[in-house]
């Protein structure tokens, strides 16, 4: 007989680490499409996604029946010992949509933190150079060798140091990272990051001692920001000039999430390596790295591999996922409910009584950010405002729970971040915005 749901959640509170947060002390039962069903009957609008993963709503038939199909054939077909039907066919439909023809040889993981730590191994011996730059504000994950090029919270890394060593920070062009207003010019905010860079290559970690740029196309733990198209060419023409990697993590922002198959088609700059994982199996385990023919053809056989490494489970949800993306017309959806998302938002931001609280409205596709201004913060933070509803952006949150809609914040500002499956309606849109704004309005009058 199955345990009740009152004596799992003992289980977890008595036997999961600690190291583990929760937005809901509760226990998802069932997923489908754009809601998910708790143990207590609950039906929630998940304007979550999993972080970013079910972009293709929670169990989509096609995906979830090939993926049952494949646990009857074949699960684990170790790819160190052969290839695998699924892997093959994965990269047969994601070389056509890669956002550069040289982009032509990939490698399989299960997570991004992984991906990443196997991105910075690769720039290592292709480069024979040693040192990375990294955004400030950057999740580039929790794994050792990942942790250290995570800037966005020192939560993550906090004693646990000392980290990987030839880690370099640079400021990504956010206002915050430079102390000037919301209202600052994207040139200005590009040409100050792109000067703290070439300061950085003369005072920190000379050009021939860096192995890779690495950078999310849309920073997502930083506060959901998009990076400026002038700034990726800078980094692409520094990155030519002294013979460096630049490398993007599109874990969270690729597969549909910005309306376009990946962040970077928005700018046309070629990355010489991607990195891919969340929305690419729908839920299932995978990641990969992509990179040139004429790269790779360096490595050594053997000195990539992973025991779960491109699981043949995963590669068959992830050919159903191509499969959805083009004939359910994901990114056509996707660019129409983000014109009704930013509608709506940028409707309240005009809303006198709350939307002197808004700072900024912000993101690509269905990846959206909305910044609160905070009384909490230091003074001399051009977000301050001793008038605003303190910690607002984790109150909406809390707000948007309790009538039916999870939601999430990011980075260490008041931020809260709109992540909804890419195939959602427009009526769950809709209904989304509206619980949204009233979760606004009753936190901005408690005050």
């Amino acid at each position: 007989m199955a345990s009740s749901a009152e004596t799992l959640l003992q289980i977890g509170d008595k036997h999961v680490t600690k190291g583990l947060g929760r937005l809901t002390e509760a226990i998802i039962t069932n997923g489908e499409g754009s809601y998910v069903t708790l143990h207590d009957g609950r039906k929630m609008l998940d304007f979550t996604c999993g972080i970013g993963v079910t972009s293709l709503g929670h169990c989509h038939p096609k995906v979830s029946k090939a993926a049952a199909n494949q646990c009857m054939s074949l699960v684990h077909g170790q790819v160190s010992i052969a290839y695998h039907a699924p892997y093959l066919q994965l990269i047969e439909k994601l070389l056509p949509v890669m956002p550069d023809p040289s982009l032509d040889s990939f490698f399989f993981w299960n997570s991004g933190s992984e991906a990443v730590e196997a991105s910075i191994k690769m720039a290592r011996l292709f480069t024979r150079k040693q040192n990375v730059i990294v955004m400030q504000g950057a999740y580039h994950g929790r794994t050792f060798g990942a942790m250290a090029l995570t800037k966005s919270k020192t939560s993550y890394f906090d004693g646990t140091e000392p980290l990987m060593p030839g880690v370099f920070t640079m400021p990504f062009p956010y206002w915050h990272q430079h102390g000037l207003p919301p209202s600052t010019s994207e040139e200005e905010l590009v040409n100050r990051s792109m000067y703290q860079l070439e300061l950085l290559l003369v005072q920190q970690t000379s050009p021939s001692q860096t192995a890779a740029i690495l950078i999310e196309p849309v920073i997502g733990e930083g506060g959901y920001v998009p990076a400026p198209v002038s700034f990726l060419k800078g980094l692409r023409e520094v990155a030519d000039k002294h013979g460096i990697m630049l490398i993007f993590d599109e874990v969270q922002c690729g597969f549909g999430r910005t309306g376009k198959y990946f962040a970077t088609e928005y700018s046309g700059v070629r990355p010489d390596m991607i990195i891919i994982a969340k929305g690419i199996a729908n839920g299932f385990p995978l990641s990969g790295v992509v990179s040139r023919k004429e790269l790779t053809d360096k490595l050594k056989p053997g000195s990539m591999g992973g025991t779960y490494a491109g699981n043949a489970v995963s590669c068959a949800a992830g050919v159903a996922c191509a499969d959805v993306m083009k004939e359910e017309g994901i990114l056509e959806n996707a660019q129409e409910r983000s014109k009704e998302l930013f509608s709506a938002l940028n409707s309240l931001r005009g809303n006198p009584s709350v939307g002197k609280h808004i700072i900024d409205v912000r993101g690509l596709g269905l990846m959206v950010g909305v910044e609160f201004a905070s009384s909490a913060t230091l003074p001399y933070d051009i977000a301050y405002d001793a008038n605003a509803p303190k910690n607002m952006a984790s109150r909406v949150a809390k707000k948007c729970i309790e009538k039916g809609m999870y939601l999430l914040t990011t980075s260490i500002y008041e931020v809260v971040r709109f992540i909804p499956p890419l195939n959602i309606s427009k009526e769950d849109m809709t209904k989304g915005c509206k619980i949204f704004a009233e979760a606004v309005g009753e936190v901005v009058r408690e005050g």
